[in-house]
């Protein structure tokens, strides 16, 4: 089969296609799928530059995303049959399993059956960010209806996702963009109040939203120094969640102690590293509940462009750059 391959570590023209082995079923749960797209995540280009958490194992496939149809499954599965349309984020942390291919062998347990009303690109664009948004807003915040929240890159691809899911909660959001654009953007989502960072501060306009408060819940999308300038954005007793790495090169956690905030780092690759069977099929259930929200017209996943396979160091370049709006993937004929 068809794969873009990392033949090292570097820069995005270390991808390139080549023909690799097609992965086959291993045990009754697996399924073969035939991949139609795949999602491209920030974490993909990280590993393509620093290498992959498993650097021994060839080829190098990245790509968690996938999006396709059942071609074949294990004696043992009972929830897919061939020509069932999926998704699911799974594998591209290294070695062959990965989603920038023709073909990928999965999990019964750990895929869902693909939202009807998206397109396979759009699809494969959807699981990281889905359960990145849901863990960290519903798992780590446990934010409530009546909340506050303020969300960071409220038009990028977790953060035009973490919108719509703070208000399908009934709280109330704030969100910052770099653009009037994006502004109107984040609005059509959702969004009560968006900041633009660049011309106003976001923790005075945060302040004054709350009347001298802060909010109940923070969502960091970006990290860095900007962790550490939204704690006086949060309410006393509130929670600041980030998805980057907490830097202390940009600062100290004084004033969070001192504002006892609950300070929590989410990850959604662990299940996957760690093969925590349990917490990969509650992933599954995340997708399942977001696609049925999806089809009813709740939640909106929102495709900036797609590429082929074999413009993959395109699409790299283009996510690289920064300002992305909603997400890209890759489509696979």
């Amino acid at each position: 089969m068809r794969a873009m391959v990392m033949i090292s570590a570097g820069e995005p023209d270390v991808l390139q296609l080549q023909e690799v082995s097609k992965p086959a079923i291993g045990n009754e749960r697996e399924v073969l799928v035939k991949l139609k797209a795949a999602g491209i995540n920030p974490v993909d280009t990280k590993l393509r530059k620093k290498g992959t958490f498993y650097p021994d194992k060839n080829p190098q496939v990245l790509g968690c995303d996938g999006a396709g149809v059942v071609e074949e499954i294990g004696s043992g599965v009972s929830k897919f049959q061939p020509g069932d349309e999926v998704y699911f984020c799974l594998g591209g942390l290294g070695g062959p399993k990965g989603n920038y291919a023709e073909y990928a062998v999965v999990d019964e347990r750990f895929i869902a059956k693909k939202p009807q009303s998206l397109s396979f690109a759009e699809a494969a664009a959807a699981p990281l960010v889905l359960i990145t948004a849901w863990e960290s807003l519903y798992d780590r915040a446990r934010l409530q209806a009546g909340q506050k929240a303020l969300i960071h890159g409220g038009a990028g691809g977790v953060g035009h996702v973490a919108i719509q899911l703070a208000k399908l909660q009934g709280a109330e959001v704030l969100t910052t963009v770099g653009t009037s654009e994006k502004a109107e953007f984040v609005r059509g989502l959702g969004a009560d109040v968006a900041v633009l960072y660049k011309e106003a501060d976001f923790v005075k306009a945060t302040l004054d939203w709350t009347n001298g408060e802060g909010v109940d819940v923070a969502f960091d999308t970006v990290g860095g120094a900007l962790f550490f300038q939204t704690v006086p954005a949060v309410k006393i007793y509130g929670d600041l969640v980030t998805i980057l790495d907490i830097e202390p090169q940009y600062g100290n956690l004084k004033e969070a102690r001192m504002r006892n905030l609950r300070l929590t780092q989410e990850i959604m690759l662990t299940p996957m590293l760690k093969n925590m069977v349990d917490a990969l099929q509650d992933q599954a259930k995340i997708l399942q509940q977001c696609a049925r929200l999806i089809d009813e017209g709740k939640l909106k996943i929102n495709l900036s462009k797609a590429f082929a396979l074999a413009e993959a160091a395109e699409a790299h370049k283009l996510l690289e750059a920064g300002s992305m709006t909603g997400k890209i993937s890759l489509v696979i004929e």
